[in-house]
C-alpha cells in the first residue's frame, strides 16, 4: 500500500501543474485583449508567462527538477547559444541593404 500513496502524491502534483498551465493559458488569452503602452512591454509580459509555463512543463513533466547538475549545465549552454544567435540575428537585421532610389 505504500506505492499507492506515492502514486497519489505524484498524481496530485501533475494535476496541480496541469491546472497551473490552464490558468497560464487563460491569462495569456486574457492579456491578448489588454493593450499596453508599448510593444516592448507586451513582448516582455508574454515572454514571462511563456517562460513560467515552459518551466512547469520542463521541470515537472520532463522531470528536469530531479536531474543532476550536468543537465542544468547543458541547459545553460543551450540558453547562452540561443541568446547569442538571437543577438547575431538582431545585429545582422540592421545591415539589410535598401534598394537604390528609395
Amino acid at each position: 500500500m505504500a506505492h499507492s500513496h506515492d502514486i497519489s502524491k505524484h498524481v496530485r502534483t501533475y494535476i496541480a501543474i496541469f491546472v497551473a498551465l490552464l490558468v497560464g493559458t487563460v491569462v495569456t488569452v486574457g492579456l491578448y485583449y489588454v493593450h499596453f503602452n508599448s510593444v516592448a512591454v507586451t513582448i516582455a509580459v508574454a515572454l514571462v508567462i511563456a517562460s513560467l509555463k515552459s518551466y512547469l512543463v520542463a521541470g515537472f513533466f520532463m522531470h528536469l527538477n530531479s536531474e543532476k547538475k550536468t543537465i542544468y549545465a547543458i541547459m545553460a549552454v543551450t540558453v547562452f547559444f540561443f541568446f547569442a544567435l538571437m543577438g547575431l540575428f538582431i545585429w545582422s537585421f540592421l545591415d539589410i541593404p535598401t534598394p537604390k532610389g528609395l
